[in-house]
């Protein structure tokens, strides 16, 4: 790759990813691939096509933006919106048929009255709040009566329901079931009233795995399509869509006690080789691994030094003898037969493996491989 620094996604683990989903939860239950935040940085356009071509029902992105440009780059699978849609997007929504998540009765209301004088059909999923405290109708008779109005206004379409766990990935199974329950229960509350919904969804990554019962109509796999664990000890035979690459861009000797990088954080303590890497935090590699991160340059493991920068960041590449400029290194991913994992960079800094890959900035071009 002709450029500083590059992703390489990996387009049959993205398959094989989803191959794995589908294993897990059988051909009678559906699959919605998440794809939001740029497909939790791996590019929302590409690998919803990827996922498309490889057998996903549906596609689940957070923000109007993200179904239309989905739409017009020529992806016409069914799209949920996850999240808040403001009325101004409604019109551009419902002329390319997405579907919206209906979480109040005000919000509700309002996209019902758009629909009605744009002469189009409003369809919707309802959410329900059984424990996440974000949006959602609450699991309790007043939510449930709302959802029986809501349902019954002109131009509404009814598709789906489904909620969201706070804890699946969690050793605690308790707070999950306690919100599968009230689920369930509120969707038998809603039959009884003569709602029938077809499609019902809960399972997120996590759930899916650890949740048998939580399969209902259809799961949302997001973290696992990109080969990435929802929690430290699933048993799952993943693999890793996304490399982040580097290049050297200089090599330098200098004697002990020479300063690194902004602050001067750290002085090398011996006659040391020190290779510049054209990439910092501008690109989603995190400052917080200043001192104490690791890259992989000739297939070996290298200490970052001194404080990253915005567009570069310096590895102590004694122990290697020699470098050139010009030769590769990998951020997170493998190299060779060592490997980075996203998740080891991710608890140096204090986070989770999704920041890390959502982190990946705009400017760095992924390469589909």
């Amino acid at each position: 790759m002709d450029c500083p620094v590059w992703a390489e996604v990996s387009r049959e683990a993205l398959r094989h990813n989803l191959r794995v989903v589908k294993e897990i939860v059988g051909p009678s239950v559906r699959v919605m691939g998440i794809v939001k935040a740029n497909a939790y940085g791996h590019g929302l356009v590409p690998v919803a096509k990827i996922l498309e071509e490889a057998g996903v029902d549906w596609l689940g992105v957070a923000r109007g933006q993200e179904a239309l440009e989905l739409r017009r780059e020529g992806v016409d699978h069914p799209i949920l919106v996850l999240g808040y849609v403001h009325p101004a997007e409604c019109p551009a929504l419902l002329a390319q048929e997405v579907t919206l998540t209906a979480y109040s009765e005000d919000i509700l209301r309002e996209w019902a009255g758009i629909a009605q004088r744009e002469g189009k059909r409003l369809k919707v999923h309802f959410k329900v709040d059984t424990g996440m405290g974000r949006l959602g109708f609450k699991a309790e008779p007043a939510g449930k009566e709302a959802i029986l109005r809501l349902a019954a206004l002109p131009r509404v379409e009814v598709e789906g329901i489904y909620t969201h766990f706070a804890c699946a990935d969690l050793p605690d199974e308790k707070p999950t079931r306690d919100q599968l329950e009230k689920f369930i229960m509120l969707l038998e509350e809603l039959e009884r009233a003569g709602l029938s919904i077809p499609l019902r969804h809960a399972a997120n990554s996590a759930a899916l795995i650890r949740f048998r019962e939580s399969h209902l109509d259809m799961v949302r796999p997001g973290i696992m399509l990109y080969g990435l664990l929802p929690f430290p000890s699933a048993r799952v035979n993943l693999s890793p869509a996304m490399t982040l690459k580097a290049r050297v861009v200089q090599v330098k000797r200098v004697g002990a006690g020479f300063p690194v990088s902004y602050g001067w954080t750290y002085r090398t303590s011996r006659p040391s080789l020190l290779a510049t890497v054209a990439a910092g935090y501008g690109d989603g590699y995190s400052r917080l691994l200043s001192n104490k991160g690791e890259v992989l340059l000739r297939g070996r493991r290298v200490p970052v030094v001194g404080r990253v920068c915005m567009d570069q960041l310096i590895v102590d590449a004694t122990e290697l003898g020699e470098v050139e400029p010009g030769e590769e290194v990998v951020l997170f991913g493998r190299q060779g037969e060592v490997s980075l994992p996203v998740e080891e960079l991710a608890e140096k800094i204090g986070t989770i493996n999704y920041e890390v890959v959502c982190a990946v900035s705009a400017r760095v071009p992924r390469v589909y491989l």
